[in-house]
This record gives C-alpha cells, sequence and structure tokens, in this order.
C-alpha cells in the first residue's frame, strides 16, 4: 500500500491560480487485536506495519522480546493487525491515554508507574548531534516527496543505526523500537533525533528504551524538560545547522568530540568495484502470496535482520544495480534500490520476473525470491561466467530452479506471449527460448548442501529455525520440511 497519493488543487501564486497535482500523506488507521482484545486503533502510515504494532506493544510493556510474540499478522487490506501474545497477559483494566502527537497518540498509562533511569555513564560529541540531524534530514528528503511526514532517526554517533517516518511523531519512535526488536540492536545509550515536538510520551518512551540523548529540530514542552531531567535523559531543542539548545544534563556533552555520523559512507576501491559482475542486474522478487506462511515472509526475522535483508546484502555485493519487484514498495523504503511493479499484476512469479527484466539496465538478470536467505555469492559468480544462453538455470536432484537463475532480454517477447495466453508456470516460456542447465554435479562444487535453494514457506520451517538459533549459534544452514540441519 502506497504511503502517499496524489490529489489534484489550485495553487494561488502571483494573483492567478492554477491546477497541479500535489502528493498528499495517507492516513492509515489500523485495529490493533492483542489476544482477541480489541485494543487501539493506530493513526500511522501504511508501510512496515509489523515494525509499528511491535514497537507500540514494547512500549506499552507489554512484550520485551520477539519470544513474547506468538504470531503477528497485518492485513492492510482491512486495516486491521492480530496478535497472540505468548507469557505477557493483558491487564484486566488498561487506561488509554490521548497524547500530543499529530492524529492523536495513544498510550496505557498504568498507576504508580516509574520511569527508568537512564544510565548517565556515556558522554555525548556536540558534533555527534548535529551530523546525525543533518543525515535525517538527507533521509527524509531522500525517501520523500512532499511534506506532512514526520522522521526519527537512532544513532551510536558512529552511524546512523534506524530510520523511520510516519504522519504521526509518536509512531517513528514506536517504529523504531519495533524494528530494533526484529533485528537485535540494543537501544541503550543510543542518540534519538527527530524532526517534531519532543512531549513527556516521547521522553517516556525513549527512557523505557535506555536512550541517553533526545534532539528535536524544534522544541520541546515545559513538561519534557522536567521528566527529562528526572529520567537522566539529555533533552536537546532547536538543533539546526551546527547549532542547538540544552535543556537538560548539559555535563553529559563534548565540546570538542569529532563527528563520525552523517559522514558519507566510505567509497569502495577500485579493486572491490571490479568485483561485481558486469552486465547483470540483481532482482529480488517480493510479490508472493505467501499462502502457506500465512504472513509476508520477506519481513520474517532472521539473525537480526529480515529475510529480504539477507538476500539484498548479498546481491549488492554482487551487482551495479539491483531490483525488487514488489507491489508494496513502502514495506522496503530502507532498501537503497529501485521497487518495480508487475506489469501482469497477479499472475505469478513469472510476471515478477517479466517486470525484472523489463526495468534492468543490464541485458541480463539475476532472479532470486525474497525467502532464500542462504545464497551462495560464489555460486552465483560460477552461473553468471557461463555463456549467456536466454536462459541459465540450475538443475538440482529435484529439478529445475527457476527462481535462482539468469534471463537475458531476449526472453521478454516469450515470456510476454506466455503470460498474454494465461500461463503462469515460468518453464512454460523455456521451448521458445535457448535454455542452459547446470547439472546438480557441478553446483555441489560450490554449494554442496544445496543451500542456496532453501526456501522457508510455512511457519514449522520457520519456528524451527528460530527454535533452533536460540540454542545454537552456528549459522543456520537449511530447513527441510521443518526440519533444521546446521553445519
Amino acid at each position: 500500500m502506497d504511503a502517499e497519493r496524489k490529489s489534484t488543487i489550485l495553487k494561488y501564486e502571483k494573483g492567478t491560480l492554477r491546477q497541479l497535482e500535489r502528493e498528499v500523506v495517507q492516513e492509515f488507521p489500523l485495529r490493533l487485536t492483542v489476544n482477541g482484545r480489541e485494543l487501539a486503533t493506530l493513526i500511522a502510515s501504511p508501510h512496515q506495519l509489523n515494525f509499528l504494532v511491535a514497537g507500540f506493544l514494547r512500549l506499552q510493556g507489554f512484550v520485551d522480546c520477539l519470544d513474547d510474540i506468538a504470531s503477528l499478522g497485518v492485513c492492510a487490506e482491512f486495516g486491521a493487525a492480530q496478535v497472540r501474545l505468548n507469557r505477557h497477559r493483558l491487564p484486566e483494566r488498561l487506561r488509554p491515554v490521548l497524547t500530543s502527537g499529530c492524529g492523536t497518540g495513544i498510550t496505557f498509562a498504568a498507576p504508580g508507574e516509574e520511569l527508568p533511569k537512564v544510565n548517565a555513564g556515556r558522554r555525548y560529541g556536540a558534533t555527534e548531534v548535529t551530523a546525525l540531524m543533518r543525515e535525517l534530514s538527507h533521509r527524509a528528503e531522500q525517501y520523500r516527496s512532499h511534506g506532512g511526514i514526520h522522521s526519527a532517526a537512532v544513532g551510536d554517533g558512529a552511524e546512523l543505526l534506524l530510520f523511520a517516518e510516519d504522519l504521526g511523531r509518536h509512531n517513528t519512535l514506536d517504529r523504531i523500537a519495533g524494528e530494533a526488536l526484529f533485528k537485535g540492536i540494543d537501544l541503550a545509550g543510543k542518540m534519538l533525533v527527530t524532526s517534531g515536538r519532543v512531549s513527556t510520551e516521547m521522553v517516556a518512551k525513549a527512557a523505557r528504551l535506555g536512550i541517553g540523548l533526545i534532539a528535536s529540530r524544534t522544541s520541546p514542552t515545559d513538561m519534557a524538560v522536567q521528566l527529562s531531567r528526572q529520567a537522566g535523559v539529555t533533552l536537546i531543542g532547536y538543533a539546526r545547522g551546527d547549532a542547538f539548545d540544552v535543556y537538560t544534563h548539559p555535563e553529559r556533552l563534548v565540546i570538542n568530540l569529532p563527528a563520525k555520523a552523517g559522514s558519507p559512507p566510505p567509497r569502495r576501491s577500485q579493486t572491490e568495484q571490479d568485483q561485481r559482475i558486469a552486465g547483470v542486474t540483481g532482482v529480488i522478487l517480493a510479490g508472493g502470496e505467501s499462502r502457506r506462511m500465512g504472513s509476508d515472509k520477506s519481513l520474517l526475522p532472521l539473525r537480526g535482520a529480515r529475510f529480504i535483508d539477507h538476500v539484498y546484502r548479498c546481491m549488492a555485493e554482487l551487482f551495479e544495480e539491483v531490483l525488487i519487484v514488489t507491489n508494496s514498495p513502502t514495506l522496503y523504503h530502507d532498501l537503497p534500490c529501485r521497487k518495480i511493479a508487475d506489469s501482469y499484476r497477479g499472475q505469478g512469479s513469472l510476471a515478477g520476473i517479466h517486470a525484472g527484466l523489463q526495468h534492468a539496465g543490464s541485458q541480463r538478470i539475476f532472479v532470486a525470491a525474497c525467502d532464500m536467505p542462504f545464497l551462495n555469492a560464489e555460486l552465483i559468480r560460477e552461473l553468471c561466467r557461463r555463456p549467456a544462453a536466454d536462459v541459465v538455470i540450475p538443475r538440482t536432484d529435484i529439478g529445475l530452479e527457476p527462481l535462482h537463475a539468469l534471463y537475458a532480454k531476449e526472453c521478454l517477447g516469450a515470456m510476454a506471449q506466455t503470460l498474454d495466453a494465461g500461463q503462469r508456470r515460468i518453464v512454460s516460456f523455456f521451448p521458445a527460448v535457448g535454455v542452459q542447465t547446470v547439472p546438480a554435479a557441478e553446483l555441489t562444487l560450490f554449494d554442496p548442501q544445496g543451500l542456496s535453494f532453501r526456501n522457508i514457506n510455512t511457519p514449522e520451517e520457520y519456528f524451527a529455525l528460530r527454535e533452533r538459533g536460540k540454542h545454537d549459534r552456528r549459522q543456520p544452514t537449511a530447513v527441510l520440511h521443518g526440519r533444521l540441519e546446521m553445519k
């Protein structure tokens, strides 16, 4: 679902009115039900709602870790989120409090609740703060083409760790808390920068996460200043350019600490650039319906990141250009690559491959599905070294692997004819093009266990993977029919 929509407006300028289209922010109500009990309706932007829900529950004190969540499902079409908690039970009586957040936020105040005291051991460089605020502005400009959206980011002084945007400033912090939960990032002692006003609920949420410094482009409220002083949080307002106002705990600032955050990422050396595969674009298919899993597989957490993060990281190291084929681009707004939609909606993986091939800047594409987190870079390089047939495809003991294969632009015509005929199987167009198969014996030289082709399709397979990971810190290698195998 898109986070923005076009609206026809009349613009007044120099005494005349003219008609034009303007991007407007989409306001999305999400009805949250927990353990069968309707808890709240969150007013938010319609992207990465799993992070928003998990962060909201975390900051209300209903969950402490991912293991507290037995299941989390979001239906964007109907604006509903269903959560089942394992150990934590909701109190019989909850006292909702409407906050001053944009769109009106909600929190549940527990009588006599005491805010945790933030560890005051860390000191912060003034230039770290200004650099992180500049990086927040840069990210916001990069991802947004309109106003009316708040943004927030967390950094550790060396780099920006998490970024979120939403029409509600309180939602941005919920999103950061949820993403940190999914990715296993400890926020204790980190810095939070935000585009919006800092009020008491923002300070309370930050303190619960252990964040030691909050900086805003605008002003804090008087109660936020008081709460920050009590909680041990350094509070900064009007952070613009190289200047800001310090409201609480100025003793934690170091004026002459060199800046690290916000600096551009180090450029790859020419040798590293040469290691990328020329003439091939990496394409990630993220448009599956995930019927057997029951939720979007690309967003499932694994080893501190989502499935799609593992796939993207491998692709980005191998190819100069990476595309994600998806009809929900806002789910992956944090991945710095182009997102494209199917030309043939609802016609499966073949339509996704067709779209990737159509939009790729290279003559060939390497395709992988978003639920294949164990890609083998050396095997992919070997496939790309093969003679440039129209299709280069591995053949394992199970059969052909069309979602781990190379396709050339010459396939576009045959793919279109197949899709126009209503056929959805990928191999249906193969008789019309040149196909080179790579036998299993050659594949095992690079990937003896065939891990590259393993995907996770059911909740049983996924939870087996996650459960085993708690007891064995070795890298998981395969899930076969719900059974986890380890190296």
